[in-house]
């Protein structure tokens, strides 16, 4: 696609980058028939080609964001699906990002917009404030259709609405980053660094508990860094610059300093394929260039770093119970970190009888803050999602994030868990709560 931006502009490094994923366009539309949203809508405005129109013009004329080209680009997912199906590797991913950046500091949201997006930066990315706002949250919970009856707090009945019935039972005690002797007595081989996220382990925290004791069994001792915070995720998919920017420094500060470690480990996808990102998003950082390449080389999402490392002989069919599981493969996995059939494999592996649903490609509607920012485009991306899965007739559906496991539990019917869990089950771990009943 042809781009006339100027000389001056094209001296950012941010806008050279979006000039040269823009100039890579044939304007072929094998994108749209991946896109969430263009399937949905069938309107080429909210499709990847249709934004990329519109952000060309937005960026290349320095142009003020209209109301009509923030929805567009709000709609955007993120889901990256585009950038697999895409013949010209447009790197449709930093472009839409810089796009929100320059929304984000020329745009005046509506005054309900600005407090909701203030509110989920001041809460979502603190795991103390999330945790307390998710017990009070508990409580405001039946109130929530009478909140979605007042105009323009649609957003925040959907927050309530997300908010899990029961909280889980299972603990996610903290770690200590001094060595320790194994189980079986042995010195571990080498360290793991378990990321901790934000919301995982008041929301979900087998996932990570079932980590923790899967790598411990395989020789690894796991710790954690108590300096980490957020992974910036959520500032930066809302284009709020320097919060995200503050976050990524924050933590290759932090797990800079936990010395040599075989990985950086990650139980939610979404938090993976950012952390992969952070030598590109600091590369122009003098203090912080390098130790970011070095951070985002470590991490692994955590059925990539068993696939590494190796699982012993797998137990066979008879070691599980015949469960008939549904695979959802999260978009930051599949999309962003190109590992869709990895987990398949593994837990094939493990004796589970594992099935893809027709749409394996497609975002179930999640996308981090789209569920609450967007909610009937998530609900819509939801029903299509459970209808595909449900054809399989599961036991269970697995997945392997934490938003994705969260967003789809809440309407399954059957128990959504995490990758690991059933790997660790079948290779000696506990059974999952939510199976508790299949035990016997």
């Amino acid at each position: 696609m042809r781009t006339e931006f100027s000389a001056e502009a094209l001296q950012d490094p941010a806008t050279a980058a979006a000039e040269a994923a823009i100039r890579r366009c044939v304007r072929c539309g094998f994108c749209t028939s991946t896109c969430p949203t263009y399937v949905l809508s069938r309107e080429e405005l909210d499709g990847p080609r249709g934004r990329i129109y519109l952000m060309k013009d937005m960026l290349e004329n320095e142009r003020q964001p209209t109301a009509e080209v923030v929805q567009h680009i709000d709609r955007c997912l993120s889901c990256l699906s585009c950038v697999t199906t895409c013949p010209s590797d447009v790197n449709y991913r930093h472009l839409v990002d810089h796009a929100r950046r320059y929304i984000g500091e020329r745009y005046r949201r509506p005054w309900g917009e600005r407090l909701f997006r203030r509110m989920l930066l001041a809460v979502l990315p603190y795991r103390r404030r999330f945790a307390l706002a998710l017990t009070v949250g508990a409580r405001l919970r039946p109130f929530a259709a009478g909140v979605r009856r007042i105009p323009g707090l649609r957003s925040w009945a959907r927050m309530l609405e997300s908010i899990p019935a029961t909280r889980p039972r299972t603990p996610s005690p903290a770690l200590s980053s001094t060595p320790s002797l194994l189980s079986n007595g042995q010195l571990p081989r080498r360290r793991v660094l378990l990321a901790q996220g934000c919301v995982e382990g008041a929301l979900a925290p087998g996932a990570q508990a079932a980590t923790r004791r899967l790598l411990t069994r395989l020789g690894y001792e796991v710790i954690v860094s108590e300096r980490e915070g957020c992974c910036g995720a959520l500032a930066h998919h809302l284009g709020e610059h320097e919060q995200s920017i503050a976050a990524l420094r924050r933590n290759v500060a932090a797990w800079g300093g936990e010395g040599e470690v075989a990985a950086i480990v990650s139980t939610a996808s979404g938090c993976s394929s950012m952390l992969k990102d952070y030598g590109w998003l600091l590369r122009g950082d003098a203090a912080y260039a390098a130790p970011a390449k070095v951070v985002a080389e470590r991490v692994a999402d955590v059925c990539e770093f068993i696939d590494r490392v190796g699982l012993p002989k797998p137990p066979g069919a008879a070691a599980v119970p015949p469960l008939r599981v549904a695979y959802h493969p999260p978009c930051s996995l599949q999309h962003g970190q190109r590992l869709r059939d990895l987990p398949v494999r593994l837990l094939r592996e493990a004796g589970f009888e594992v099935q893809l649903p027709q749409d394996a490609h497609l975002c179930c509607g999640s996308a981090g803050s789209y569920s609450l920012l967007q909610p009937d485009i998530a609900d819509a991306l939801r029903e299509r999602k459970l209808a595909a899965l449900h054809r399989t007739q599961p036991d269970v559906i697995v997945t392997g994030n934490v938003g994705c496991a969260v967003h789809l539990a809440a309407a399954a019917g059957v128990p959504v868990l995490h990758t690991v869990e059933l790997l660790d089950w079948a290779y000696g771990g506990p059974v999952p709560d939510a199976l508790a009943f299949r035990s016997g």
